[in-house]
């Protein structure tokens, strides 16, 4: 879905509410209705969620449209995050509902804005950044991670992704999965997960690890080693227990392993 199309679903859906909703209204309108464009709209949700006693509104949202402007891939991945929560999420029921209230979507975004900082260098407010998402949002995810686009974090409480991890396109994320290393070892230490991955609730993957496209992994697993394309692992350690039905199990997330032995 084009970045127009899912700006017409949102503008559609808040002008309803408007009319059906009263308690909807200063929210819609701060931060929907008055606003020129999609961008606009993103960067004003981030703001509220993430202002506070570190950084104000008015700064934050001034940052966000800076980035946008410079960095519009940003924007193009944010609608893609967006359409995949609506397609893979069945307790969502609109565009709009993710944009304004769901962390996982939001915390993912405001990721994005720090890792271009830490990109170019200015790792000090993207730590900064970090930190808000990590307190306000409850998923902890260091800026110089690399992360695809179409993402679904679900959820998203208890996300810890560290900093030399990399997913694929296309990935979903159950709450409480780590992306994590093995001990104090430096260097290059975290998962690289592929397209297509699902990560079961709590799914903990450790080290230096290769976690193949269109790979499944159960809830609860303790992944140690690499994990091949299209395979299904579960348990503790993980082992192979079968093969997801699809070519993309992010896509359907089943999430019950033992139907796929």
């Amino acid at each position: 879905m084009t970045l127009e199309e899912i700006e017409k679903n949102i503008r559609e859906e808040a002008d309803k509410l408007l009319q059906s909703e009263p308690l909807s209204v200063l929210m819609i309108k701060e931060q929907v209705t008055s606003r020129k464009d999609f961008t606009e709209m993103l960067s004003v949700t981030l703001s509220c969620q993430l202002a506070g006693e570190v950084i104000d509104r008015n700064e934050l949202e001034r940052m966000f449209n800076s980035l946008y402007a410079k960095y519009p891939e940003l924007v193009q991945s944010a609608c893609k995050d967006l359409h995949a929560t609506v397609m893979r999420d069945p307790a969502c029921t609109n565009y709009l509902e993710p944009m304004l209230f769901f962390k996982g979507f939001q915390g993912l975004q405001a990721f994005r804005a720090a890792h271009v900082l830490w990109s170019e260098g200015r790792s000090f407010p993207a730590k900064m950044l970090q930190s808000i998402i990590s307190r306000k949002f409850g998923m902890d995810i260091h800026p110089a991670a690399t992360i695809g686009h179409g993402i679904l974090v679900d959820h998203a409480t208890n996300i810890v992704i560290g900093e030399t991890a990399t997913v694929g396109n296309n990935v979903s994320f159950l709450h409480g999965v780590t992306l994590g290393g093995t001990g104090n070892e430096v260097g290059d230490r975290h998962p690289k997960v592929g397209n297509g991955v699902m990560l079961g609730a709590h799914a903990q993957l450790l080290g230096n690890i290769h976690i193949g496209d269109g790979a499944k992994i159960g809830a609860g697993a303790v992944v140690v080693s690499d994990v091949p394309a299209h395979t299904t692992y579960a348990g503790v350690p993980a082992v192979q227990v079968g093969r997801p039905h699809d070519e993309m199990p992010s896509f359907n997330m089943q999430q019950d392993f033992t139907r796929d032995a």
